[in-house]
């Protein structure tokens, strides 16, 4: 049963983060780079939500990106506090995720690989 309610819980975590981070975040940094919510973890006591974010551009772009997600972490929990009713709105950290990027590069070595397939004559 609480492994349904913490899946819950971390499934409406990072749909709301996502809302929040597409409509009523007004920082530039964010608007410029297209930013994905891949994960959230949810703690079991509900103090800390960790969101792994993924973003799309240049390594200066996404540490930029990153450090303005971090600065709005507040404005961020206080909008899912209203948001969900729960009794504890968690304090939430921004982790950057690198996994579609290195999906993107398996996929690129993997089609590398089907171009130079030796013949089997040989």
């Amino acid at each position: 049963m609480a492994k349904h309610r913490a899946g819950r819980i971390n499934e409406e975590f990072r749909r709301e983060i996502s809302s929040i981070i597409q409509s009523d975040l007004k920082d530039p940094r964010v608007g410029a780079t297209m930013v994905s919510i891949t994960n959230v973890n949810v703690t079991k006591d509900l103090r800390y939500a960790k969101v792994y974010v993924s973003i799309f551009g240049g390594d200066e772009e996404k540490k930029s990106t990153l450090d303005a997600l971090k600065n709005s972490s507040g404005f961020i929990r206080r909008e899912v506090g209203h948001r969900i009713n729960l009794r504890y709105t968690p304090e939430i950290i921004f982790e950057l995720d690198n996994s579609i990027e290195y999906g993107m590069h398996i996929n690129e070595l993997l089609a590398q690989m089907k171009v130079r397939k030796p013949n089997d004559n040989e």
